[in-house]
């Protein structure tokens, strides 16, 4: 598949419309990106471009309405839920290049894109489902004396990235839980407070349990607090403005190694892009509240309400 950029020089949504490209991509070895910089009329309508940015996917433009003229002028995307924006969202893009978005997310929450619900067999679904159900009813992990005929079993869901275990087999976490505070708490509503390994397994968290919840983080930039508030089915966020750095460093390992301390909140799109900006190893997205809670919800929504059998 030949996926293209076409854009006019410093056009602002070029960067945007890039990493959502990348991150969508960044499974797929069957794709290649190229960008082209168009600077004229003519130009752009050899090309078939249609605004910047204009996306060709094997020289078509998949966002053309229909007898679109050709121009150079800035473009805007409106999504399936109305919203204007300078570039197809993540969900748009997945939708039209084919791609899974439980895999794109997998990818950064690590597994390889092999997704967190654990396999039936061997017992592996049960005990993980065990493991999350303390954590969602108690705040914690079950005790290790209560895991100890499931010794082997969870050594095989650690070596799979299902959970973490410390030197002596205790459990650290059971993604999207942590056992240990970390910056990202949940207040489960009727249960305990518990801790979450990333933004992204915080947003999933209220989906995997079918409750209401709320989400407090901090932006490792300002020092402010971000406010996530689940209710009836709906989300608010505090501030309005706050957004998602969807990311993960060069290399192989457990989710916990790799991607979970880039997977956080920030109170604007312009903290997200300073911290990044500051760490050149990390590649990802910053995502819009609503592609954030699609991906929370991907990962994390089956991990429950699939039986183990």
């Amino acid at each position: 598949m030949r996926v293209e950029m076409l854009i006019v020089p410093d056009c602002p949504n070029g960067p945007v419309l890039k990493e959502r490209l990348e991150l969508v991509l960044a499974c797929r070895t069957d794709v290649e990106l190229a960008e082209h910089v168009i600077d004229d009329q003519a130009e752009a309508e050899r090309r078939g471009m249609h605004g910047s940015p204009t996306l060709l996917v094997n020289g078509r433009d998949p966002f053309a309405e229909p007898d679109s003229p050709a121009t150079v002028s800035c473009r805007l995307y409106r999504g399936a839920d109305g919203r204007i924006g300078g570039a197809p969202s993540i969900e748009e893009l997945r939708r039209v290049l084919g791609t899974s978005g439980t895999a794109g997310a997998d990818r950064a929450a690590g597994r390889a894109g092999q997704g967190r619900l654990a396999p039936a067999e061997g017992g592996l679904r049960a005990v993980q489902q065990a493991v999350l159900r303390s954590f969602a009813t108690t705040g914690a992990p079950p005790a290790a004396a209560e895991m100890e005929p499931a010794a082997e079993v969870l050594t095989k869901l650690a070596t799979e990235d299902f959970l973490t275990l410390d030197d002596t087999g205790r459990i650290q976490a059971a993604y999207p839980f942590s056992a240990v505070p970390t910056e990202h708490a949940v207040q489960i509503k009727d249960g305990p407070t518990v801790w979450s390994m990333c933004a992204i397994d915080a947003l999933g968290i209220p989906v995997m349990l079918a409750t209401d919840a709320v989400i407090t983080s901090t932006d490792p930039v300002t020092g402010e607090t971000v406010r996530v508030e689940f209710t009836g089915g709906k989300t608010t966020w505090q501030p309005a403005t706050a957004v998602v750095y969807y990311g993960a460093r060069p290399g192989t390992g457990p989710a916990a190694a790799v991607c979970c301390g880039y997977l956080r909140f920030f109170t604007t799109r312009a903290t997200a892009e300073q911290w990044t900006g500051q760490r050149a190893d990390l590649s990802g997205a910053v995502l819009d509240q609503a592609e954030a809670e699609r991906l929370g919800a991907d990962i994390f929504g089956p991990l429950l309400s699939t039986p183990a059998r």
